[in-house]
């Protein structure tokens, strides 16, 4: 007696997969973090090499810059072409004055514009919040101090120095006058770009001690103008010492020395001391600045 046979269980339209393990993720480049990927680009450690070609972008790239560097070339080309043509066509004697100290008014007007650019190319980071991206890009503030330290005096100096040298040879070549001497020359040419950019450098560290442009730039034309002014207005014998002190060692005072041509007739700073004062006083100014960016926050 035959059993009868179990119906066929009807098949499914589809079959059942079998399970199969996932891929493993795809792995890029070769090395200890076995998974990650790893750029084929080289990675190295910041420098202050790229600190300066950062700042030398940012200095390059806005507006002040152009304007307040653009002013100061207005200043120095257009006084001192002034200053010549006036003294030609008067038939002025120059009685023994040195012709390249005619270029001194425009340079003197011109410090306003690098202590501006000097403040704001700190403090303006400061005002802006832009300091954060900064110090977040290259936490080291040494460093960054540094590189915007050295972009702004070579800037400065650079262009300081290129305009005196245009600004003399046009004076001498408009005027019937003794030829300059070669120290003449290069204290009225290289001496008055070290001496601008020292003193554009002084506006920097002030800048960073104070954190803000309006007055920081007002600290810095006071210490421009005042002790002249004062100066001036001294007119009780107990305080001559005092106003010949000031008037000896006032920077616009300073600044003429390097064109022989000094408002003081006693002693004070002769030849290039102008110059040593100013490296000295930035010195400690930017000192106090670093101090400052290491222990304060931003």
């Amino acid at each position: 007696m035959t059993t009868p046979s179990t119906p066929p269980v009807p098949q499914a339209p589809y079959q059942q997969q079998a399970y199969q393990q996932p891929h493993a993720p795809q792995q890029y480049g070769q090395g200890q973090q076995a998974g990650f990927y790893t750029s084929p680009i080289p990675v190295r450690p910041a420098t202050l090499g790229d600190a300066i070609a950062s700042e030398w972008t940012k200095i390059r790239s806005v507006r002040s810059t152009m304007w307040t560097l653009g002013v100061m070339i207005v200043l120095l080309l257009g006084i001192g072409l002034l200053a010549a043509v006036a003294v030609s066509t008067s038939d002025a004697d120059l009685d023994g004055t040195p012709v390249l100290s005619l270029g001194f008014f425009g340079v003197l007007l011109g410090t306003i514009c690098v202590i501006t650019l000097g403040v704001m190319t700190i403090a303006s980071e400061y005002g802006t919040g832009m300091i954060r991206t900064t110090l977040t890009a290259c936490p080291s503030r040494a460093r960054v101090l540094s590189a915007k330290a050295i972009v702004f005096f070579l800037l400065t100096f650079v262009l300081t120095t290129v305009m005196t040298t245009i600004v003399a040879l046009l004076q001498t070549s408009i005027l019937d006058a003794e030829a300059p001497s070669g120290d003449e020359w290069l204290r009225g040419t290289v001496g008055v770009g070290l001496y601008i950019a020292s003193l554009g450098l002084l506006s920097l560290a002030v800048g960073a001690l104070i954190r803000h442009s309006a007055g920081a730039i007002t600290i810095m034309i006071g210490v421009v103008l005042l002790p002249l002014v004062l100066a001036i207005f001294m007119f009780a014998e107990s305080l001559s010492s005092l106003q010949e002190w000031l008037l000896e060692y006032s920077i616009p005072n300073q600044l003429s020395i390097f064109y022989d041509n000094s408002v003081s007739s006693s002693g004070g700073p002769s030849g290039w001391d102008p110059l040593w004062i100013m490296l000295g006083v930035t010195a400690v100014a930017l000192g106090g600045a670093y101090l400052s960016m290491n222990n304060r926050d931003v």
